[in-house]
Formats: structure tokens, C-alpha cells, sequence
């Protein structure tokens, strides 16, 4: 007996959604996997003044962050690898190498507030982006997404997806080891 195309359409349709499912979570959990292409690479990081999570009516911003690298590292309440992140996040921020700023992105303030108590708060200050409008100058699709900032304000490194100590061993330490160095 013969199939028709017809039938055999709905299984080929599974099967294709199936091979993507599979690629695209395979991807996710590559922790070798590059950072991102960015524009910003290379260029000024784009300026924000963005109210401060801790202290309502304090608004903080790219020019408080002058004259020191820092680690913008954007995460979310609602974001599950975030929390897959933020041990490995808090170890980093303990070695006091560089400043971590958290960009909290499109989250309630309570949740956010609530999940940096359970998890703990390993960032130097934590901004937020509720409506996720300063994100969009910075790139951000996604959470946890990181960029290394050097101390004259120009974006270095980029790394979308949740840091691994692997990750800060083999690509952000070196990037700030050479930031560092730099005149």
C-alpha cells in the first residue's frame, strides 16, 4: 500500500520541528560555543542613566562608571539559566577582580528583589531596565547575556548565555588581563 504525500506531511512536519528542537538545545548547552558577534565590540558601550534596584529615586549610569572596567551582566527573576549563572556569578564577583553591575531587564521589582534575597546579591549595584528600553541600545535579546566594559568606557567582550567557570577561565579573565595591561 502507498502512502500519499499527504499523509506522510504531518510526520515530516514533527520530524523537522524535532531536528531543531534538538540543535537548538544542544547549542544552548555548549559551553564552549563563542561569544556573539556584536557592533558594540570595540566601540563606546552606549550611555544609560537607569533607576538603581536597591535605592528608589536613584538613578545610576554609564558616567558613574567611568575610570574602571566593569562587567555588565543582565539577568532576570523570570530567567531560569540565571540562575544556573549566578553561583558561578558570585564566585567571580568574590574575587573583587573587576566591578559586576547587574542589569536587571524587564522584571518586576518585587521578583527581582525577592530573588537576589533566596540567591544572593553579587552585584557591586544593580540597575534596572523594566522596560527594557536602554537594552535595546545595548543589543540584548536575551538573559544572562555579559559585556566586559574597559576603565575609558568601550565595550570588549561579549558573551550571551549563562558563565561558566570555563567560560571566565578561557575567555573573560584573559580579556581582562589585556584590558588591564593596556595604557
Amino acid at each position: 500500500m502507498r502512502l500519499s504525500w499527504m499523509r506522510l506531511m504531518p510526520l515530516l512536519v514533527v520530524a523537522a520541528l524535532g531536528v531543531l528542537l534538538a540543535a537548538g538545545v544542544w547549542m544552548s548547552r555548549n559551553p564552549n560555543r563563542e561569544a556573539l558577534p556584536s557592533p558594540l565590540i570595540g566601540k563606546a558601550a552606549p550611555t544609560f542613566e537607569l533607576p538603581v534596584l536597591h535605592e528608589a529615586g536613584r538613578l545610576f549610569g554609564t558616567r558613574d562608571l567611568q575610570g574602571a572596567p566593569y562587567l555588565l551582566n543582565v539577568w532576570g527573576s523570570w530567567c531560569p539559566a540565571c540562575r544556573d549563572e549566578h553561583p558561578v556569578l558570585t564566585r567571580f564577583a568574590e574575587s573583587k577582580r573587576v566591578r559586576v553591575v547587574g542589569f536587571n531587564w524587564n522584571d518586576e521589582h518585587a521578583d527581582a528583589m525577592a530573588w537576589l534575597e533566596q540567591f544572593g546579591n553579587p552585584y557591586w549595584i544593580v540597575v534596572t531596565d523594566r522596560e527594557g528600553k536602554v537594552a535595546i541600545d545595548w543589543g540584548i535579546y536575551g538573559a544572562p547575556e555579559s559585556f566586559l566594559v574597559d576603565g575609558k568606557g568601550v565595550v570588549r567582550w561579549k558573551f550571551v548565555g549563562p558563565l561558566t567557570d570555563e567560560v571566565i577561565a578561557q575567555q573573560l579573565l584573559p580579556k581582562l588581563a589585556e584590558i588591564e595591561r593596556a595604557p
